[in-house]
């Protein structure tokens, strides 16, 4: 009898336990609410491992863990206490978000001749799928965003010329995977203004970090420190920089310092632990008032967000966050966000947050990427020369059939967005490379729209027939057109041909390297438009174009490809028509 009674206790004061902590109350307060103290050992696990034979090893996760369980499901749960000792204690669930979209379409050329997008310069989605290819897993397809896996790199384009702050230049190729295809390269390089120390103006830094319970793991706040570190040790005495942090409280655990006294700023970062829930919301307030109070005229001023993304204390919705964030951007304080860790990382609100701050998006899987993002390339993370920078590209359909855009499915624009200037766009940083590539299928090659009964596929002649261009701009391809604001809040805008190369050749070394960037992402969302085209054609692609390669990272990415390679491929989702 009184080892029923006491097996009865243990199994009551588990489930207690463990309900307690799914809904949130971490183990040490949920042990107190069962009637343990903290200093003392689980009486209730003590007794129920004396009562019962010891567990069978975890084969695998239990699914009850890997989703929450609302509703009467939960209750039917929570009325049977033995219905959460089959799951693994307290076993996080991944809870990552990526924001869902399809890769862009093939258009007709005479039908749809103009394209219109905003540049892009996030690199974050490289750096995420390279952490879970290190794991030993294929990325979700929708965390694969081509236009930031090609944009990592850095390419050596012209310099700016003239009276614009960075320089176009276009380069067309054979396409690595379809021969008669032809890719249509758009390079864009903004201009360099040097380091910190010698040309780029004073900056006002408000570093925001995330210390909340979900932040205590080693990719987390420690990584966040080693990366504010060496940011700092890059500041001057005319900078300032600001420590804010946020969990279940906000607070300014720093104000604003000279970017010289070193010491007292890395002290602050040092005191710095992981604690509590995320009210994300009212820190957000909190930083933007300490942005304001050091404001630098002409200056760079600018909050970097260091977080895992994961709020859920305060204004959580994306809308009321983008908001309120639209509201301060105005005033010249920027937005950019570092994303750290795996398990809850809220990619998609991440990006869209930068996006609204006029910032940057990156996130941050080792010491090596935070030098990349915080120290080599400083002046194009911080200081920003171009803002809401859009593309449009007419094509000429008497040279296109058909045309697509690889990439940037979520920076599309509408035609006639390109000169309306209330419509956001990208900013481009100092120094800053960033490149669109398109896949055109020319007049006269096979296209995926096909004849029609009632009419040509084009204006120009049939999907089929090798009739020679008649417009007296039969030399060009198309015309790219570029649109942005400087300093003064009226935009300006240029724009240069696309000519048709007199002979078509395999293209130049940084447009190869961009083109087996571009095919990779391809492949990991399921190679809708690769054809025959393989991990290993990738690989040989890339090692070909590896350039100078300063930082290495060229030849990292051939060892993920065949990592990739490794893991298996995804089985394609078409051959290649739709």
């Amino acid at each position: 009898m009184k080892a029923q009674t006491t097996l009865k206790t243990a199994i009551t004061a588990l489930a207690t336990v463990t309900l307690l902590v799914a809904c949130g109350v971490p183990p040490r307060e949920a042990n107190n609410a069962a009637g343990n103290p903290a200093s003392t050992p689980n009486a209730a696990s003590s007794a129920l491992a004396d009562a019962l034979p010891p567990p069978p090893p975890i084969q695998a996760p239990v699914a009850l863990m890997e989703k929450r369980i609302t509703g009467p499901a939960m209750l039917a749960n929570i009325a049977s206490p033995m219905a959460f000792m089959v799951a693994p204690a307290f076993a996080p669930a991944n809870t990552e978000r990526y924001g869902h979209f399809e890769q862009n379409p093939v258009h007709v050329a005479a039908r749809e001749p103009v394209s219109t997008f905003s540049l892009d310069v996030d690199t974050a989605s490289y750096a995420n799928l390279r952490r879970f290819l290190r794991q030993g897993e294929l990325p979700p397809e929708d965390a694969v965003r081509v236009e930031e896996l090609v944009n990592y790199f850095p390419y050596d384009y012209p310099a700016a010329k003239g009276p614009h702050p960075f320089g176009v230049g276009t380069e067309v190729a054979r396409a690595p995977w379809n021969p008669e295809h032809l890719l249509v390269r758009i390079g864009v390089k903004a201009q360099e203004l040097g380091t910190t120390q010698t040309t780029l103006p004073p900056a006002n830094l408000v570093f925001l970090v995330d210390v909340s319970g979900s932040m205590d793991e080693p990719d987390k706040l420690p990584l966040v420190q080693a990366s504010l570190r060496m940011l700092v040790k890059q500041l001057r005495a005319e900078d300032r920089v600001s420590l804010v942090v946020y969990a279940g409280r906000t607070a300014v655990e720093l104000p604003a310092t000279p970017g010289n006294q070193q010491a007292k700023i890395l002290a602050a970062i040092g005191r710095l632990n992981a604690e509590g829930s995320t009210n994300g919301g009212a820190a957000l307030q909190l930083a933007y008032e300490q942005a304001r109070a050091g404001f630098i005229a002409g200056g760079i001023n600018r909050i970097l967000m260091a977080t895992d993304g994961d709020f859920n204390v305060g204004v959580t919705s994306d809308s009321a966050l983008e908001t309120r964030i639209r509201r301060e951007r105005d005033s010249g304080i920027s937005l950019s966000m570092l994303a750290f860790g795996t398990g809850n990382l809220n990619d998609a609100l991440m990006e869209q947050l930068a996006d609204q701050g006029n910032g940057n998006y990156s996130y941050i899987d080792s010491v090596d990427e935070a030098r990349k993002v915080l120290v080599t390339e400083m002046g194009a993370t911080l200081h920003t020369v171009a803002k809401d920078v859009k593309v449009q590209v007419e094509f000429n359909p008497a040279r296109v059939a058909e045309y697509r855009l690889l990439g940037y499915e979520n920076r599309l624009l509408r035609e006639e967005d390109f000169r309306n200037d209330r419509v956001d766009a990208g900013e481009v940083g100092a120094g800053h490379t960033v490149t669109a590539l398109y896949e055109v299928t020319p007049v006269g090659a096979a296209t995926l729209h096909g004849e029609r009964r009632y009419g040509a596929a084009t204006a120009a002649a049939p999907a089929t027939a090798a009739a020679p261009p008649t417009t007296t701009l039969a030399n060009e391809l198309g015309e790219v057109r570029v649109r942005y604001r400087a300093t003064e809040p009226k935009a300006l805008e240029f724009s240069q041909p696309i000519l048709a190369p007199e002979k078509i050749t395999a293209g130049s070394t940084d447009l190869r390297f961009a083109a087996a960037v571009a095919s990779f992402g391809e492949l990991l969302r399921g190679g809708r438009y690769q054809a025959k085209w393989s991990y290993g054609d990738t690989a040989t692609l890339a090692r070909g174009a590896l350039g100078t390669d300063a930082g290495g990272w060229r030849a990292e990415f051939v060892r993920l490809v065949q990592v990739a390679e490794g893991l298996g491929a995804r089985p394609s989702t078409a051959d290649g028509a739709e």
